[in-house]
C-alpha cells in the first residue's frame, strides 16, 4: 500500500542520515497515517489532517 493521506495527499519524504565520517545514507522519513473512518468509509489519513478536522468540528 502506498502511503499517502487520502485527504491531503501528503506521502512520505527522502532524506540524508549522516555518519560520523560525514558519509550520507539515503533513508525515507514516512508520514504518521492513521486508519479512521471518514464519512462511512475507510481511510488512511495523516495526524496533521485529523488536528486540522477536529479544530474545525469545535
Amino acid at each position: 500500500m502506498y502511503k499517502q493521506c487520502e485527504i491531503c495527499g501528503r506521502s512520505s519524504t527522502k532524506g540524508a542520515a549522516r555518519s560520523h565520517s560525514n558519509v550520507r545514507t539515503n533513508k525515507r522519513q514516512n508520514i504518521n497515517l492513521q486508519s479512521k473512518t471518514v464519512k462511512g468509509g475507510k481511510m488512511q489519513v495523516c495526524t496533521k489532517c485529523l488536528k486540522t478536522a477536529k479544530k474545525l468540528a469545535n
